[in-house]
């Protein structure tokens, strides 16, 4: 879409499963499909500029324009690619950038829809006509400096999603029951986010109404069966309720607890109270993706 808007000449659409292997006729109709459906259902053949007098396309154009000439400019100066890449320089500098894409995609800063955000626990399995063979191709002599290597963005949450399936296989994938307190609209918003978050690991999220009386909060958890508990709602029922939901969650053996939001001035006294660790708009999710596994041993 952002291409045909660009007034790219040719796109080529890939099909969806093709990191995996050789694609089936499904992915290969969709990946076809997509085209038409943006030019016949869309219209986007029949606008001649449809990004005209859009002036933050101009901006991002000229930004993206001018860096992408300051790069061609320092891989001169340092001799030409070949140089660039022989001294290290040129793969120095590549590496940096994956490094900071990446922690933003930790972060969910720079989020992956369907991956990092918006997962889908049940999704059906991936079907290809023949899986990728992973090891290298020979090589004819070796090479004269460092390779950069390929790599995609989703890879890391999708080697926490393959080991979720593999646990899941013997039952032993862990779960997070969602410690909602009081009504349906004082606790969705955190409800949602800490969904989206611990399932993008393949953590399964066992949702609720919500509680009112810390009691049945207890008697709940202890049912659920999950080794972890993650605390929802708002802040004014946090001030009141939290700690006392924490520490009825510890005493029903949650082996880590977390609560969705930052803490502020309550952090100590959830802490006291049991709360292990919290999650918020700008927290590692992969870091804390990754431990859920080990606490949940």
């Amino acid at each position: 879409f952002s291409a045909g808007l660009g007034g790219a000449d040719s796109v080529c659409v890939l099909p969806v499963t093709q990191a995996l292997g050789l694609p089936d006729d499904f992915a290969r109709r969709a990946a076809r499909n997509t085209q038409l459906v943006l030019i016949e259902e869309s219209n986007l053949g029949k606008v001649v500029d449809p990004a005209a007098g859009a002036g933050g396309f101009e901006a991002l154009t000229a930004a993206l324009c001018d860096h992408a000439w300051s790069e061609f400019q320092t891989i001169e100066k340092a001799g030409g690619l070949y140089a660039a890449l022989q001294n290290g320089s040129f793969q120095s500098r590549a590496a940096e950038a994956k490094t900071a894409r990446a922690r933003n995609i930790a972060r969910r800063r720079d989020a992956i829809t369907g991956v990092s955000e918006f997962p889908n626990m049940h999704e059906s399995a991936v079907k290809v006509l023949a899986p990728i063979r992973f090891a290298p191709p020979p090589v004819a002599k070796p090479i004269a400096f460092p390779p950069l290597t390929p790599s995609r963005d989703a890879e890391p949450f999708e080697a926490l999603r393959g080991k979720a399936r593999v646990l899941d296989l013997s039952g032993d994938c862990p779960k997070v029951f969602l410690a909602s307190l009081g009504p349906i609209s004082a606790f969705t918003a955190r409800g949602t986010f800490a969904k989206n978050f611990f399932e993008a690991g393949g953590i399964e999220v066992l949702s609720n109404d919500g509680f009112e009386a810390i009691d049945a909060l207890e008697e709940a958890y202890t049912r659920s069966g999950a080794p972890l508990a993650c605390i929802c709602s708002s802040d004014a029922l946090y001030a009141e309720r939290a700690a006392d939901a924490a520490k009825a969650l510890a005493r029903a053996g949650a082996k880590h607890i977390y609560l969705a939001g930052r803490p502020g001035d309550l952090e100590q006294t959830l802490r006291e109270a049991g709360v292990a660790e919290f999650i918020f708009v700008g927290s590692d999710v992969l870091s804390v993706l990754s431990n859920a596994f080990r606490h949940a041993e």
